[in-house]
Order: C-alpha cells, then sequence, then structure tokens
C-alpha cells in the first residue's frame, strides 16, 4: 500500500485529512472538503472496480493514461504529424480545401515539401505549348439516349446520408450544389426535407435498405419510389451495391439513434433498430440487378438510372458484363467506389483490409467496358480520397468520365479530421444529429464554402490542361501521368497500368491474367463462378 503506485491515493488522503483539520479547528468551511473527498472516493473506486487493471494498480494516476488516450489525435494532429502526412489526410490536403472553400489565396511560397525521389511520386507531364480554355464549368452528359438525359459537372457530392450528417450539414451542401450546378448524392438514408430545401441536383441512391421507397417489411416500393423519382430536383437514380468503407457489410441505425425525422426520410418506425442489409433482396443475380435497373429508369421516367460497387471477386463484375451483352439492358453509368473511401465507420478489418483500391477497381471496371465493346455506352464515375485538381485529374486520366468526393465536401462545410463521426460527437456540427452541436454549423456560410471549393478546384483543373497542352478533361489519358518506380526511374502510368482494347474479350484476347482467368467463369445467371471452368 506504500508503493509508488499509491503515492496519488496517499497525497489525496493527506490533504482531505488536512482540510478536515483545517475546518475543525480553524473555523474554516467545510466545503473546503469537498473536493479532497469527491478524489479520494474516486481512488477507493478505482481500487475495488473490476474492469480496468491500470486503475485498480495506479488509482488517479491511471485516469492520466486515458486522458492522454483521448487527446491523442489532437495531440497528433496538431503537435506531432509533419504537414504532408496522410492520416488520412494531410495539414496540406486538408488547407487546401479551407483556402479554396474561403476563396483565399491557395498558393505555396519557397517550392514544394514533397519528396519528389520518393518512390510512389506523381505528376502530370507539361507542353511547351500550353492550351487556353474558355473556362472551367466541365461537364458530361449522362443518360443522351434517355428522357431525361442530365448533363453533370465532372466534380460533384460522393453519397453521405442525413442521419450520418446533420441536417445543415445537407442543406449547406445542397446549397453549394445549387449555387454551383453541380450534383448532391443522397447516400442510401433516402432523400431527406434537407436535400429539398435549397433545390439542388440530386442523384438519389437506393440501397439495400430502400429507404425512401419501402414497405413496411423492407422490400422495395414501386409507387414510393416512382413519387420521388420523378420531382425534378431528382436527375439520377444510383443502385449502390456496395461502398468502399465496407463493402459487402451491412450496418444498423441503433433505435436510440432513430429520431422522428431520420424514421420520417427512411421510412422506418421509431422505437426500432434501422437494418440496412448486406444484400439486395429484389434481385440476386447480375441478370436481375439489370433488370431492377431498367426498372428504376422506367418508373423515373427515363432518367439516368446506373449503380455503385466497390470492387470485390472480378468474376462478379464479369458476370454483370456478360448480362449487358445478352439482355441488351444497359446502365447508364457505373460509379466505381475505391476501398479507401471513408465517410461510414465500419470495423477496422473492413476499413484496412476489404475491397479494391480505386485504382485497381476504376482500371478494371474501364477495360471490362472496352474489352466488350460498350464504354462509349456507359459513363463511369469515381469516389476515393480526391481531394485536388490532381486527384481529379489522375482520375480522369485511368479511365473515368466524372468524379465524387465525400471528405473534400465535408472538409468544406468545417470538417476538422476529428474523426468523431461515429460518436455524434462532432466538434463542428457536421457528422452529428445533437441539435446544439449543429447549430454551431452556419449554413448560409457553409454554403457558400461548398461552392468555391468545388468553383476553384476545377480552375485549378483548368490551369493543369492548359498547362498540358490539352482542350478538354476528356483528352486526359494514362500517358499524361508519370510516376516515380525508384529513385532512379519513372515510368508513364500507361506503362505500368495495363489497358485492353476495343472488342479484346469479344474475340477471346485477354492479354492479362486476370481475364484470362476469371472471365471465362463469369456467369449472368448468378455472382457466383462456373466452377468447373476454373483453371
Amino acid at each position: 500500500m506504500f508503493s509508488r503506485r499509491y503515492l496519488a491515493m496517499w497525497c489525496a488522503v493527506l490533504l482531505l485529512a488536512a482540510c478536515v483539520l483545517a475546518a475543525a479547528f480553524h473555523h474554516l468551511s467545510w466545503l473546503c472538503a469537498i473536493v479532497p473527498a469527491l478524489i479520494v472516493a474516486l481512488g477507493i473506486y478505482d481500487m475495488t472496480q473490476q474492469r480496468h487493471a491500470i486503475l485498480r494498480n495506479y488509482p488517479l494516476w491511471g485516469h492520466l493514461r486515458f486522458l492522454f488516450e483521448f487527446v491523442r489525435p489532437e495531440i497528433r494532429q496538431y503537435f506531432v504529424e509533419d504537414d504532408t502526412d496522410e492520416k488520412p489526410f494531410s495539414l496540406v490536403q486538408r488547407s487546401v480545401v479551407y483556402q479554396r472553400a474561403k476563396n483565399t489565396v491557395d498558393s505555396r511560397p519557397y517550392g514544394t515539401e514533397l519528396d519528389v525521389k520518393a518512390v510512389g511520386h506523381e505528376w502530370i507531364s507539361h507542353s511547351l505549348a500550353p492550351t487556353k480554355l474558355a473556362g472551367s464549368d466541365f461537364r458530361v452528359l449522362v443518360g443522351e439516349q434517355r428522357e431525361q438525359p442530365y448533363s453533370m459537372s465532372i466534380f460533384n457530392i460522393s453519397a453521405m446520408s442525413f442521419g450520418a450528417l446533420s441536417a445543415n450539414a445537407i442543406r449547406a451542401l445542397n446549397l453549394g450544389a445549387k449555387k454551383g450546378g453541380f450534383a448532391h448524392d443522397t447516400g442510401e438514408g433516402s432523400m431527406s426535407k434537407y436535400h429539398r430545401e435549397n433545390g439542388g441536383d440530386i442523384i438519389w441512391e437506393i440501397a439495400s435498405g430502400y429507404f425512401g421507397c419501402r414497405n413496411d417489411d423492407g422490400t422495395f416500393s414501386a409507387e414510393k419510389f416512382q413519387r420521388l423519382a420523378n420531382e425534378p430536383q431528382v436527375k439520377m437514380i444510383e443502385v449502390k451495391l456496395s461502398q468502399g468503407a465496407k463493402p459487402g457489410h451491412g450496418g444498423m441505425l441503433l433505435a436510440a439513434k432513430v429520431t422522428p425525422e431520420i424514421a420520417e426520410t427512411r421510412g422506418i418506425p421509431m422505437g426500432q433498430d434501422c437494418v440496412s442489409p448486406a444484400r439486395h433482396s429484389e434481385f440476386s443475380t447480375p441478370r436481375g440487378l439489370l433488370e431492377f435497373v431498367e426498372r428504376l429508369r422506367k418508373l423515373s421516367g427515363g432518367k439516368p438510372t446506373g449503380f455503385k460497387l466497390c470492387i470485390g471477386h472480378p468474376w462478379e463484375f464479369f458476370g454483370i458484363a456478360k448480362a449487358m451483352l445478352e439482355t441488351g439492358i444497359l446502365p447508364d453509368f457505373i460509379v466505381v467506389d475505391g476501398a479507401e473511401g471513408g465517410t461510414g465507420a465500419a470495423p477496422i478489418e473492413f476499413t484496412d483490409h476489404i475491397g479494391t483500391p480505386l485504382q485497381e477497381g476504376l482500371l478494371l471496371v474501364h477495360n471490362t467496358l472496352v474489352g466488350i465493346g460498350l464504354r462509349d455506352k456507359i459513363k463511369i464515375g469515381a469516389s476515393g480520397k480526391i481531394i485536388t485538381a490532381f486527384d481529379i485529374a489522375k482520375t480522369l486520366a485511368i479511365g473515368a468520365d466524372w468524379v465524387n468526393s465525400a471528405r473534400g465536401f465535408m472538409f468544406a462545410v468545417g470538417c476538422i479530421q476529428a474523426q468523431k463521426c461515429h460518436s455524434d460527437r462532432c466538434p463542428t456540427g457536421v457528422a452529428t444529429q445533437d441539435p446544439a452541436r449543429q447549430r454551431a454549423l452556419n449554413v448560409p456560410d457553409k454554403g457558400e464554402r461548398v461552392y468555391y471549393f468545388h468553383r476553384n478546384t476545377l480552375h485549378a483543373l483548368q490551369e493543369i490542361l492548359q498547362a498540358a497542352g490539352l482542350d478538354s478533361p476528356a483528352d486526359l489519358r494514362a500517358h499524361h501521368i508519370v510516376r516515380r518506380v525508384s529513385s532512379y526511374e519513372v515510368k508513364l502510368m500507361s506503362e505500368l497500368l495495363k489497358y485492353l482494347k476495343p472488342g479484346d474479350l469479344l474475340e477471346g484476347r485477354y492479354r492479362y491474367q486476370l481475364y484470362e482467368k476469371w472471365w471465362p467463369v463469369a456467369r449472368s445467371d448468378s455472382f457466383a463462378p462456373n466452377v468447373e471452368k476454373i483453371v
């Protein structure tokens, strides 16, 4: 009991004794003994509780350990990390967003802080004959053969649900989208009244829970879907198969967190857990997926309809491609979500080790559509840790037609990367349902910042294109990106990535082992491979 481990406890006891004696003999107020008494009581509790071994062995002292653990992320972020450390976004990356969102100078003096000799460093080759573009409102037409095609910006707000984000964050994002003429993806939580409030363009995401268009038993309701999908503000319909943050993993919002507004938006009852299943109930095969896409397209009055996924087993996407060829049903677009996506809280194993990163997933989807001769008929969107104009340029060069950003726009509305999104204690009111916390987020001000972040980022992309001697984002190709592969060697991205040529898969020219092994075993009638053909 007289070990140094108990020094804090004995000091508290002595302090309490001194206060009691002072109150008894020197006519001081007994109130002076309250704080020491509480500290001693805490020490006694520490020694008797059975949950934390540290507190039993180090009463009172042990709380310092938990305090330092609690503030460790802030200490690292503000005092320890280098400006270019990416965990998950570096100070430099966040600062660029903040400066562009505030419409202030984002130039850097005195040269790059990056190690240009480091393996993995990338850059874009410039031209000695730069171009001059008329503006930076770069757009792509999606569903041009449909009744209601959509001319969308090449830079949009990625899927984030009301419920994950606060009402004020949704308002601000949509206000910025309205002013800047770009799209706001609802996420799987459906289209809330806060999405509608400012009139920004909406991409309505339909996930396995069918929120906003579900029957009481959780199945899909065509009537409810048709009613919402035909609102003029909804521009495209996106079927979510999986997301980069936790592909193949369902989700659950505990009953205690289901507010009346969330229940109304999602069409779920109060007092019950809100379950997002890991898979859809409306289809179970590649053919079924495409038939569901076609059904939603008709119900929406011919609005562009597609699906989003994080690539997993390659034969599953190949099966979808074969179903396209066999049925003639084509999605208007496919959004590839990289495993580096991170707005959805997930188990650490899913965050770190499940799903294909964006570069590889995007390349597989692009190559497959090229190989079956359908790339010109289906647009590709991409999302996954896209922040700067260089990120956009590189993603377009690999094979995307447009990009989405989630965390970039979160930074624009005030996120400071506190990583408290799942705790409901977001310090800036972005990712919380606490009314007091979200009141701190000023919607008109943050809406302006969303608008400026989008505008200034595309202006930076315009300058990149001009420096590279290009006339349009559509001109970007893999050979425009250079990557260092060793301290003494660099290669063009087109040399490092493997591209198919039009019709290769149709004519049996597989070129690479991935397609040679898995294309023949893919099935349009099942997501499972044909095991008899596996070599």
